[in-house]
């Protein structure tokens, strides 16, 4: 029986969030404080490739705040692979955790499919 589910992404684990960025090749994340542009945020903080200031996730609402500037300080398209990333990651550590195997296929339109074994 096969059922598919859309995942609406709040990043709150520390361990999918560091499991995304080696995935992703990113520098290790690390909790602070960073500014961004006229704000400042506290929480975990991930460098992506050529963004003027971190994105930084807190696991305490699930949030994620960042500047780009409508894209003129980094592409979009990174954060977009980092949630992408980090929903595949934590799908596979809380599947794996309940004792199911996982496989997962990238699709040629740039999406993850994960397939979750269930053993009755």
């Amino acid at each position: 029986m096969s059922h598919t589910i859309t995942i609406k992404t709040q990043v709150r684990d520390p361990v999918a969030i560091r499991s995304a960025c080696q995935r992703l090749n990113l520098p290790e994340p690390v909790v602070g404080r960073s500014q961004l542009f006229s704000t400042e945020a506290t929480g975990w903080l991930v460098r992506l490739p050529a963004w003027h200031y971190p994105v930084v996730c807190d696991i305490a609402t699930g949030q994620v705040q960042y500047d780009h500037f409508e894209g003129r300080w980094g592409d979009p398209a990174h954060l977009d692979r980092f949630l992408q990333a980090y929903a595949v990651e934590k799908a596979t550590l809380e599947a794996r955790r309940q004792g199911y195997s996982v496989a997962e296929h990238s699709l040629s339109d740039g999406s993850i499919k994960i397939t979750v074994g269930v053993h009755t």
